[in-house]
Parts: structure tokens; sequence; C-alpha cells
């Protein structure tokens, strides 16, 4: 599975890796969903340091990440985040959303 996650805490880090393509987002958002269900953090931490390419499907797997700490009343950060996907999620604007590290 892609997905890895570490809890500290209320703290969840989620490491993504391998391609975020529509080939692999459907299970990748719902692996994320049931970490997020099971953990109810305070603070996550999506790691992009393992993505080798992102389309526009990465941008859905962060919105749905985001919007679901909102109904969670938490927060939300992106790290180590590889070139090409910087460059598709701030052509959607994601950068000004979503604070990224």
């Amino acid at each position: 599975m892609p997905v890895d996650c570490v809890q500290e805490g209320r703290a969840l880090t989620i490491q993504v890796s391998g391609e975020v393509d529509h080939h692999a987002a459907r299970a990748i958002m719902e692996e994320v969903s049931r970490q997020l269900d099971a953990a109810l953090p305070r603070n996550l931490t999506m790691d992009l340091s393992g993505v080798t390419f992102m389309d526009s499907s990465g941008i859905a797997l962060v919105l749905r990440a985001y919007q679901h700490m909102g109904r969670l009343q938490g927060s939300m950060t992106v790290t180590h985040v590889p070139d090409q996907a910087m460059k598709v999620l701030k052509a959607a604007g994601i950068d000004h959303l979503i604070p990224m590290e």
C-alpha cells in the first residue's frame, strides 16, 4: 500500500508514495479516510516525499484530506513535496489554502 501512517498523540503523519494518478487515487483516498477516522487527529502532516508522479487526482487527494480535517476541526500541512507534484498543486492554488513545507 502506498500509504504509511505514524501517530503520536493527536498528531498523524501520512506518507504517500508512488504514483498518485487516477489508477491509484481511489485506494489511497480510502486508506487516508480510514486512517483519519481511526486516529481522529488534531494535526495532520501529509508527507509526499515518496511521490514519483502526481496528476489532478493528487489535487483531489489533498483537498479531501483537508476537508476531512476541517470536519475534525484540525489542521493540515503538506511536506516534502517533489518538484513535479508541487507544480500540480500550485497550478490548482492549493499552496494558498494549505501550508506547504
